[in-house]
C-alpha cells in the first residue's frame, strides 16, 4: 500500500463508525484504531486523586503560621469543589455555629462531590467567629467556609 492508499483508509475509517480496522497481506499488516474518549479514570488515577485529596485535607495551611502569631482570624476553606452542608442530615443540627469552641480534628461541615459526601475537619483549634456559607451552597476549591479565632478552649477559659 502507498502513502496516498493508508490515508484515503484513514480518513474513510475516521468518518464511519468503526473503531478498528486490520488489514494483513503478505507484504503489509497494517492495524488502525480509532482514539475513544476515555470515560472513567484508570485506578490508578483515582487513588493518586484521592491521595491529593487527603493531603490537601490534611496539610497545613501555610499562611496559619503567621496568622497564629497576630491573633488574626483564620479562615477554613474548601478542600474540594461540591455542595456544602452544615449538618449530616437535613433535620440534623449544625456541626458548629458560630461562637462554638473548636478543637483541630473536629468535623466542621460536609462537602457533597460527585454523590460522595466527605467530612471537613478543622485544621486548628479555636472558636468560630463565622460560617461564611450558606447550608446546601454551591462551594468552589479553596473558597473560604469558616473563620476560627485561633486557640484552645483552656486558652479561653482562662482569658
Amino acid at each position: 500500500m502507498k502513502v496516498k492508499e493508508i490515508e484515503s483508509l484513514i480518513d474513510f475509517i475516521a468518518k464511519s463508525g468503526l473503531e478498528e480496522v486490520r488489514i494483513e497481506t503478505e507484504q503489509i499488516k497494517l492495524s488502525i484504531k480509532k482514539n475513544m474518549p476515555v470515560l472513567q479514570p484508570a485506578a490508578s488515577e483515582l487513588f493518586s486523586d484521592r491521595a491529593s485529596i487527603a493531603a490537601t485535607q490534611n496539610a497545613p495551611l501555610p499562611a496559619i503560621d503567621s496568622q497564629l502569631s497576630h491573633g488574626s482570624p483564620i479562615e477554613i476553606k474548601a478542600p474540594m469543589v461540591g455542595t456544602f452542608y452544615q449538618a449530616s442530615k437535613p433535620d440534623a443540627p449544625p456541626f458548629v455555629r458560630e461562637g462554638d469552641h473548636i478543637q483541630q480534628g473536629q468535623k466542621l461541615c460536609v462537602i457533597e462531590a460527585m454523590k460522595l459526601f466527605n467530612e471537613i475537619e478543622a485544621d486548628i483549634s479555636g472558636t468560630i467567629v463565622k460560617v461564611l456559607v450558606d447550608d446546601a451552597s454551591p462551594v468552589e476549591y479553596d473558597q473560604p467556609l469558616f473563620l476560627v479565632s485561633p486557640g484552645s478552649d483552656l486558652e479561653q477559659q482562662s482569658a
